[in-house]
């Protein structure tokens, strides 16, 4: 079985959609990593990594119903996996396994 790998902006944007649940959609997945993440992103980059992780099966998505305040259009929402949830707690352990080996260092101050 080969094991697959996320980029960090595929990370990223799997985790946010994790964190929004049934509300993860192109523009709130862009406004929720500006302001938890304090980085800009482009839409089309979401729009593009969201793809991305459903054809690697991380992710799912269905059309939402039609708003008034989208002049009538639909919005595309994203849901996790199960796969989408293993890979993230994988890559979860991998991180914490790491971090553990870095020895307790002490910092001089300047």
């Amino acid at each position: 079985m080969r094991k697959e790998y996320l980029g960090e902006f595929e990370e990223l944007v799997l985790t946010i959609v994790a964190v929004l649940q049934d509300d993860a959609y192109g523009i709130r997945i862009v406004n929720e990593i500006k302001e938890r993440v304090g980085r800009h992103v482009n839409l089309s980059a979401v729009h593009v990594t969201l793809y991305r992780l459903e054809d690697k099966g991380y992710v799912k998505s269905h059309m939402g119903g039609a708003t008034s305040e989208r002049g009538g259009r639909r919005k595309r929402i994203f849901t996790i996996t199960n796969a989408g949830l293993a890979v993230l707690r994988t890559m979860k352990e991998a991180r914490m396994d790491l971090w553990k080996l870095i020895p307790q260092l002490k910092f001089v101050g300047s």
